[in-house]
């Protein structure tokens, strides 16, 4: 059963009732990640995000991990585009230390001097690693060469020279201007009452009152161009790896169903049509797959591939000839029903768990403002029509309007005649 509450103060509170389940999940969500930072201040929010943990007025940062190790339960954290999220997983006794440790990191952390900087030392050893990891590298210059000039292209993490010019008053500033309470959504699942979380909710964080006046109007705030064309990047690996991209739909879109089915039949699994074709049939690539990512007013679509570098310009031809396919009309009745049952079971088992529900219960509120039910998800992807999925299949696999950004050792004179012939 969904419930939801709103504080004074304007801090939502939303839940799932699942009396069946013995843990409860409870997550911190604030409408504030990278998308909201300007150049200088690129990875401030990832930032935030890691020293939430490092020890607050009442505990340690080594107390805060004892102390939910001690009831097997989970503790964590992450920074997206457009939120950061702070949750607890625990067993349902232990509900009420999950509500103290999260609340008491959210609103008393010390921001301390000494743990900045060991933190510091982490974090360029995280983007580090990002950029030795080639198949999570290339998505992250993929949107840095689609989306033109715009904060929501800079990576979560930030760069090497904003990490270390962060000081403490920095973080302060950034928390107390962007973590406001209406910013705010408390998200629970599992085993709860919802009345009972409320009145523990409004302890904690009722009193919580914005300070300042008026938010100060973002860069991240406006529509983000979107750019096109060719962008290798250059470095020594095995394989290229590649990303072919377009604009797409937002998160709240009427096409966004007919835009799920479009992903999976395309390159949703084993039996999708790139992994068929260009793995299974050809060879040409171990890991191939398409893509989809959607923010509050713009999206996009894409394909990666990881391949050798002789066979590249073949793997960029099959893929926009599969897209050709399906903006032609090249969909069975049959190719759409396993589709739309391969979505639907997936959704479905993935709401197994108490973690998976907070978090989806979390995005609605945070996209849509209110819940929208599984049943009415179902029922929105089996009334996707074949018509549906090659209409918006023809909107958005134009190739005026595509961004392929490749990853590998490339020469100077390095070109793709299938990809530029078509663009």
């Amino acid at each position: 059963m969904f419930c939801k509450s709103v504080l004074d103060n304007g801090i939502r509170v939303v839940s799932h009732e699942m009396s069946d389940h013995r843990s409860v999940s409870l997550g911190i969500w604030v409408e504030s990640g990278s998308r909201h930072e300007s150049q200088a201040q690129n990875g401030i929010s990832h930032f935030i995000e890691h020293l939430l943990f490092k020890g607050t007025e009442r505990r340690t940062a080594a107390q805060i991990a004892e102390e939910m190790d001690a009831v097997g339960g989970v503790l964590n954290a992450f920074t997206a585009k457009e939120h950061t999220c702070y949750y607890a997983k625990v067993l349902d006794e232990n509900l009420p230390l999950a509500l103290d440790l999260l609340t008491d990191i959210f609103l008393h952390s010390n921001f301390d001097v000494e743990e900045i900087e060991r933190e510091r030392s982490v974090i360029l050893q995280e983007i580090s690693q990002a950029e030795d990891t080639p198949d999570d590298y290339v998505h992250d210059l993929f949107n840095v060469d689609f989306f033109t000039d715009h904060p929501i292209a800079r990576p979560i993490c930030g760069r090497a020279e904003t990490v270390m010019s962060f000081q403490r008053q920095d973080f302060l500033n950034f928390f107390k201007e962007r973590y406001r309470p209406r910013r705010v959504v408390v998200a629970a699942a599992g085993h709860l009452r919802h009345d009972e979380l409320v009145k523990e909710i409004q302890a904690r964080l009722g009193s919580v009152r914005d300070e300042r006046g008026a938010a100060a109007a973002l860069d991240g705030d406006r529509l983000p161009g979107m750019g096109s064309g060719l962008y290798p990047h250059a470095k020594e690996l095995e394989q290229v790896h590649l990303c072919l991209g377009m604009a797409a739909i937002s998160q709240t879109h009427p096409q966004r169903y007919a835009g799920y089915v479009l992903n999976t039949l395309l390159g949703g699994g084993m039996s999708s049509r790139l992994f068929q074709e260009v793995r299974e049939k050809r060879g040409k690539a171990y890991s191939v797959y398409s893509f989809a990512s959607s923010y509050k007013d713009v999206g996009y679509f894409g394909v990666y591939a990881g391949t050798s570098l002789d066979s590249t310009d073949e793997v960029v031809d099959l893929i926009l000839k599969e897209l050709d396919k399906l903006a032609a009309g090249g969909i069975s009745a049959d190719e759409l029903g396993r589709t739309q049952g391969q979505l639907v079971g997936s959704m479905m088992l993935g709401l197994e768990s108490s973690d998976s529900w907070m978090s989806h219960i979390a995005r609605n509120e945070i996209y849509f403002g209110k819940n929208v039910t599984t049943d009415e998800i179902v029922q929105k992807i089996r009334a996707v029509s074949r018509e549906d999925v090659i209409e918006l299949a023809r909107q958005l696999f134009h190739s005026g309007g595509m961004t392929l950004t490749l990853l590998g050792d490339f020469q100077k004179d390095f070109k793709l005649d299938s990809f530029t012939l078509k663009h």
